[in-house]
């Protein structure tokens, strides 16, 4: 029997652990579930969920599904702004301004620390404006789900991006001839991809759950079609948001199934090398630039003596 590693639980605590936490999740949706499927008579029944998507219902629940659309367009449109705006600025300022780190840092606690009445507050004249100019549709609120998401998907990045020696890599590639787009898509990203997805992850579930923004702003998304649903049934409304939390969970699991790194198979030889590696290596010396890189066995090509080092072997003996 082997020993127990110091400072790890024991397998009965860990199932412990991982039981109540289960249960935790479990249980609400099993209520929600059976709530579901109450039937007005009494007794248990699929009528509610018949309904959802009966074509027949499709005017009585017009602003649902038209709520469901507007939250899907707004969270890739979020994602979009988080991946092509925040992601290059976050990487640009580790780089480029390390001096102005501390400040991000501050700047991306404020949507957290400011309650979201007051950020509502704050952008009614900003939202004006924004309506006299490219018009009042609910896509502009994907802005303002922007600084809302900011917090999670800032921290979820900067803690991948300090785990991996993003400035030796990039100064590498730079050294190679590689621009800062090939840097950051070919370079930077690989070593950041869990990061990447867990802020998608919460970019997609922020955006799904957020109501007071929209409410107060006046567009129609999913949580406050949700909310006129349920003034005339419950049941549905209850079962569109039990889909919506099966449909979060489903993605989480997928994002840690592919989130890990690639694992590649060999048969009796060595790992393949790492090319942003080898280019570190090579750039900072540990390898001669004039050698050739590992081949893809692992091994380096033995090193060819130099006229100057035969020479001197007869006259140093």
């Amino acid at each position: 029997m082997s020993a127990r590693t110091p400072g790890r639980p024991s397998p009965a605590i860990a199932r412990t652990v991982i039981g109540v936490i289960g249960a935790a999740f479990i249980v609400p949706l099993l209520a929600m579930l059976e709530f579901t499927l109450r039937r007005a008579e009494g007794g248990y029944g699929a009528e509610h969920w018949v309904a959802l998507f009966d074509p027949a219902n499709e005017r009585k629940y017009r602003v649902l599904f038209e709520g469901v659309g507007n939250s899907a367009l707004l969270a890739v449109l979020t994602l979009a702004l988080v991946l092509l705006v925040f992601f290059p600025t976050i990487v640009l300022v580790h780089l480029r301004f390390p001096r102005l780190q501390r400040w991000l840092d501050l700047l991306t606690v404020l949507p957290i620390a400011i309650p979201a009445i007051v950020l509502v507050v704050g952008f009614a004249p900003i939202y004006r404006v924004i309506g006299q100019t490219v018009g009042s549709g609910v896509w502009t609120l994907c802005f303002a789900y922007g600084v809302l998401v900011l917090p999670f998907a800032y921290r979820a990045i900067v803690a991948d991006l300090s785990g991996i020696d993003a400035r030796v890599r990039a100064e590498a590639a730079r050294s190679l001839g590689a621009g800062w787009g090939t840097v950051l898509v070919r370079i930077i990203a690989p070593g950041v991809r869990r990061g990447l997805l867990a802020a998608s992850l919460l970019t997609i579930a922020i955006v799904l759950g957020e109501f007071t923004v929209s409410s107060l702003l006046n567009r129609i998304t999913l949580q406050t079609a949700l909310l006129q649903v349920s003034k005339a049934d419950p049941f549905i409304a209850v079962a569109v948001s039990l889909l919506s939390l099966v449909s979060v969970f489903v993605v989480l699991l997928i994002v840690s199934a592919t989130g890990g790194p690639p694992q590649r198979r060999t048969r009796g030889r060595g790992p393949d090398p790492d090319p942003t590696a080898a280019a570190v290596a090579a750039a900072h010396g540990a390898l001669p630039l004039n050698r050739p890189l590992p081949n893809s066995r692992g091994a380096l090509p033995p090193l060819t003596a130099s006229p100057s080092s035969s020479e001197e072997a007869p006259s140093a003996s």
